[in-house]
């Protein structure tokens, strides 16, 4: 029975490590296709406002970059340093 059990956590183990890694190799494409369509879009001068980014441009316009990077992590779900230099990008536009 003991057998049987470690058999089945050694299984867990296993499927877990390919299916973490089958999630950040989808992951890594993703990034990468975001970075290809975001340069088409600045290559083209086109603009778009994700919802509810009117806040973090009140903030940047308030010349509160940390709380507008915060706000701007909060609804996007982006790291840091993306959050910092979509911040950066606003200041400049």
């Amino acid at each position: 029975m003991e057998i049987a059990a470690y058999i089945m956590i050694m299984a867990l183990i296993l499927l877990y490590s390919l299916l973490e890694s089958r999630i950040q190799k989808v992951q890594r494409r993703a990034d990468r296709i975001e970075r290809k369509l975001d340069l088409i879009l600045g290559h083209l001068d086109i603009q778009v406002a994700e919802p509810g980014l009117e806040r973090v441009l009140a903030l940047v316009r308030q010349g509160k970059k940390i709380e507008a990077i915060k706000v701007y992590r909060q609804l996007t779900d982006a790291g840091l340093k993306e959050a910092k230099d979509a911040v950066e990008r606003m200041e400049v536009a």
